[in-house]
């Protein structure tokens, strides 16, 4: 199972915040889950559905309604600003070559994906759980505090034991939405979930939503399951009954894409005692250690990845800085050995480097001070800092498109400082 973070702009140009969760075998189809009211990405129904999704083929994206989890904006849009976020990400995915064909949502999630289905052309099917018949039906857990709030105005409410400021525009809304209308209209297969034991959203909502809608439908039961399905083995049977039924109306992924990768990935393969898979967005390699250590000698060790880096970083930067020259450099060349720290003295790396073309001697003794300052040189002689995070959810400080251009950026400088001597 592999996560990785995926960003995205709401109408509003707010960033929302998403998880894309992927099995480990080849994805059949994309979809798109919406969690609960005051919830966010990391609930147990949306992450224990969106694993068990993704583990039998359908890649899932999960993600924070605007005001919630790490998504920026406010909170209390109503069922329209949830609907906008809906087709925001399905349209963030499409535009990723990760085009969604099915909708899942829990509770006022569902809701929302009932009332996005028909914005969204590429959408074949919408299974929801748990999912009211009517967006007022969020009112009853309010309370009374919105009853006669000036417009305007925003008042204090307590939903699930959390505070929020909710206000007549968020009333309004709700009772702007005619779901009976939308769900009849809806044009897809529809899978509707619900516990005859809910006691959050009871199952008339579900008789009321299914009643409304045309076929293809079905219906599932989730015996003994609470409204948040709190339980695994009911998270995990909702899935499994999601993607036996969603099999029938989605057309499997041709050459499917592997979903936007954040930074590099590196995961155990099982073999031998230390190999591992190496993924970036361009390439996939193995690295090992060697034989006499236990290893495999499959691949490059740490420490050989980190010479690497440094004589590629190397070369790179010299290239730049020869043609911003117009000098007539044709090849670079870089070795570059490690010698590990001892109690006298640091780690030691020796990098030899030769230029090849009608190069003056100033020019070779010019290449070799820029080297010096090429940005993996200065990360490794200057300061860096490595700061640890859990996956999936926690986010790193920057995606692969913010590193790559910050490296281009800081050898650019690096020749442009070159440009003064």
């Amino acid at each position: 199972m592999t996560h990785s973070t995926f960003d995205f702009e709401n109408a509003a140009g707010r960033q929302l915040s998403g998880v894309l969760e992927r099995g480990d075998g080849p994805v059949r189809a994309w979809a798109v889950f919406a969690h609960c009211f005051t919830c966010d990405k990391t609930s147990l129904a949306a992450t224990r559905v969106s694993r068990a999704l993704a583990g039998q083929g359908i890649g899932v994206l999960r993600f924070d309604f605007t005001g919630l989890g790490e998504s920026e904006g406010d909170f209390g849009r109503g069922l329209s600003g949830d609907v906008q976020d809906v087709v925001c990400a399905a349209q963030a995915m499409a535009a990723a070559g990760l085009t969604p064909q099915l909708l899942v949502g829990h509770s006022f999630g569902g809701a929302a994906v009932l009332a996005a289905a028909g914005s969204l052309e590429s959408v074949k099917a919408v299974a929801v759980i748990g999912a009211p018949f009517d967006a007022e039906h969020v009112l009853t857990h309010v309370g009374p505090a919105l009853d006669d709030v000036a417009h305007g105005r925003r008042v204090p409410v307590e939903i699930g034991g959390r505070a929020f400021e909710l206000g007549a525009d968020f009333v309004e809304d709700l009772r702007s939405h005619n779901q009976a209308a939308r769900i009849a209209s809806l044009g897809r297969a529809l899978l509707v979930l619900h516990s005859p034991v809910d006691e959050i959203v009871s199952i008339d909502n579900a008789s009321g939503i299914f009643l409304a809608a045309r076929h293809p439908k079905s219906f599932v039961s989730l015996d003994q399951a609470n409204h948040l399905l709190t339980r695994q083995v009911d998270s995990d049977y909702a899935a499994a009954m999601i993607v036996a039924w969603a099999g029938r109306y989605i057309d499997p992924v041709a050459n499917a894409v592997e979903p936007p990768l954040q930074g590099v990935r590196v995961e155990e393969t099982g073999a031998g005692k230390f190999q591992v898979r190496v993924v970036t967005p361009s390439t996939t390699f193995l690295a090992d250690e060697p034989a006499s250590v236990g290893g495999l000698d499959s691949g490059p060790t740490p420490y050989e990845l980190l010479s690497a880096g440094l004589g590629a970083c190397t070369a790179m930067t010299c290239r730049l800085y020869a043609e911003r020259k117009g000098w007539p450099l044709e090849r670079v060349v870089v070795e570059v050995g490690h010698t590990a720290r001892t109690a006298s003295g640091p780690d030691r790396f020796v990098r030899k480097i030769a230029f090849q073309g009608d190069l003056d001697e100033a020019q070779h003794v010019r290449l070799l001070e820029i080297a010096d300052r090429c940005p993996v040189h200065r990360t490794l002689t200057e300061s860096a800092t490595v700061e640890t995070q859990r996956l999936p959810d926690d986010r790193p400080d920057a995606g692969v498109k913010t590193c790559v251009e910050d490296h281009l950026h800081r050898m650019e400088a690096v020749c442009a400082d070159g440009d003064d001597g």
